[in-house]
């Protein structure tokens, strides 16, 4: 009898099926994988850079055989997250330039380039990122100062938002701006009949085309102090908002190589060589690399006046904003874009400019299903026009803009506009989607504060209590898919990430907290502690 137990024992063991290989198991884990049931799990099996199966730690165990383990001890994992528009290549140039980011004064400014050019002895002195709006004097510099300090060397600072430079006087003459100077699409300030060295929007492609470009290196190292900044905050994709042909190819250079390892959607610049070139071409589609949309500037932004109003801003009597790009352009270019596979995603922040595009969205796509054209920021609309958004158009926002804007906003507005205003509850019931990102540099690099932001309606220091325009706070689970799943759709992407699912791409991200289940408060403050793309750690 015991020879035939033993024996019986021995079959069972070679009749035992054998377990299936894989790269990377994951166990108890917190997993919210977004599925269309928006389920959760606490394991997961990836091999050739794919997830292959999700379930319970012990099903998977049994199951499957890994080359690498890692066992998540209660730790919080999300799909890879994704940052629906930001400006990736900006802000790995801004790693090469003077960073005036919280500044509290204009002296503080002039200060930090003092310092800069004092280390760097730059030929061309270029920075970004102040915001008169956090100063106590909140109005527009002038150059007096620069042109005192740095009479020779020319210097090009740009506000937070991209949609204002202050120059000094050296850089005019060299751009060749003038009081005769015309400004198409935007506003060349002057006092007293003078020259103040503020230029907003249109005219700053004048500056532009004098500022020296960047070295191939410099474009190198702008592109991997990006990616370093983005995966430390938990990104495994970034929406690009704008790149030349020639930045595209080189981030496409670097991912083949295996130098660039996030994924960018990339929105082409819309500038004539690159439209003729990509519309022709089609859609450019790698395992790292998506390119199928045009990027284009309806109006300026709001903290610098630019934003387009239907009626006169309230703190600037006559003055209504300005489109930088023409509404019979945004029209023509739209019926072009429309007969290519290229998605259309135009920026519009101000309620007049958001009608325009939103008016020759619908006429230039006469009903016709699934193109996912975005409007990115739509961030001031009339009441009257969010309808619009029930045409299949879908809204590309940034949260942290409203907990940002929501000490001056008003005053730019008046009380009466801001129940079209940051109104993002309203645009995911109109569009049944919502695209969240961060518009980084220009707000903070940071999906958590995007998270607080959208949840909470609060600024990091969790004020106001209650919430700004709280009626329009989004729940905790339509915020994370608007950084997933939603953000993946708006892409085209929905069927390859976005979600933790059998056969997606094994991106994920791992939390120290459970931000779907702390208080609010607690959740501008969630880090990323291991960061995955294609199911190998790159933090």
């Amino acid at each position: 009898m015991k020879k035939l137990i033993i024996a019986i024992a021995i079959c069972l063991m070679a009749c035992e099926t054998p377990k299936e290989k894989v790269d990377l198991i994951v166990v108890n884990a917190n997993v919210y994988t977004v599925d269309n049931g928006f389920s959760k799990t606490e394991s997961f099996a990836v091999k050739d850079g794919n997830f292959i199966a999700v379930g319970t730690s012990d099903e998977l165990l049994k199951k499957y055989e890994a080359s690498e383990k890692f066992d998540a001890k209660g730790k919080t994992i999300v799909p890879g997250l994704i940052d629906a528009h930001c400006h990736f290549y900006r802000l790995g140039l801004n790693q090469q330039a003077v960073n005036l980011e919280g500044t509290t004064s204009f002296s503080a400014v002039v200060d930090s380039i003092v310092a800069f050019q004092d280390k760097n002895k730059k030929e061309f002195i270029y920075g970004r990122g102040w915001d008169q709006n956090d100063w106590e004097v909140k109005e527009f510099p002038t150059k007096r100062d620069l042109d005192s300090i740095f009479p020779d060397t020319p210097i090009a600072i740009e506000r937070i938002d991209g949609h204002a430079y202050l120059v000094n006087q050296k850089t005019l003459d060299l751009a060749g701006i003038t009081l005769k100077t015309e400004a198409v699409g935007g506003e060349i300030y002057k006092i007293d009949g003078k020259l103040t060295g503020i230029i907003v929007d249109g005219p700053m492609s004048l500056v532009d085309a004098i500022i020296p470009e960047p070295s191939k290196q410099t474009m190198i190292d702008a592109l991997k102090d990006a990616e370093r900044i983005s995966i430390e905050n938990g990104l495994t994709t970034v929406n690009d908002a704008g790149l030349s042909r020639e930045t595209i190819e080189l981030i496409d250079s670097l991912q083949q190589a295996g130098d660039l390892k996030i994924r960018i959607y990339a929105m082409v610049s819309n500038y004539p060589e690159n439209l003729d070139y990509y519309l022709n071409k089609g859609i450019v589609k790698t395992e790292k690399l998506n390119v199928r949309s045009v990027k284009v500037y309806g109006d300026g932004a709001l903290g610098s006046r630019g934003a387009v109003l239907k009626k006169s801003y309230s703190d600037h009597d006559n003055h209504f904003g300005a489109m930088v790009t023409p509404v019979d352009e945004i029209e023509n270019l739209a019926n072009r874009i429309a007969t290519t596979d290229f998605q259309m995603n135009t920026h519009a922040i101000g309620d007049s400019a958001n009608v325009v595009v939103l008016k020759a969205y619908k006429n230039a796509l006469k009903g016709t299903n699934d193109r996912r054209w975005k409007v990115e920021h739509a961030q001031i609309l009339d009441t009257l026009d969010f309808d619009y958004f029930k045409e299949g158009i879908i809204p590309s926002v940034q949260p942290t803009h409203a907990t940002s804007d929501m000490y001056w906003a008003e005053d730019r507005l008046g009380a009466s506009r801001m129940s079209g205003a940051y109104a993002f509850k309203t645009l995911l019931d109109k569009a049944g989607i919502i695209a969240l990102g961060t518009d980084f540099p220009v707000e903070q690099v940071s999906p958590f504060l995007t998270f607080h932001a959208a949840v909470a309606r609060q600024d990091i220091e969790n004020y106001p209590e209650g919430g700004f325009q709280s009626e329009n706070a989004l729940t905790r689970e339509e915020t994370l898919k608007g950084m997933t799943i939603w953000a993946a759709y708006s892409n085209f992407e929905e069927d390859e990430k976005g979600s933790i699912e059998v056969g997606k791409l094994a991106d994920f991200t791992v939390l120290d907290k459970d931000i779907m289940a702390i208080p609010d408060e607690e959740t501008a403050h969630v880090k990323a502690t291991s960061v995955y793309i294609s199911g190998k750690k790159v933090k």
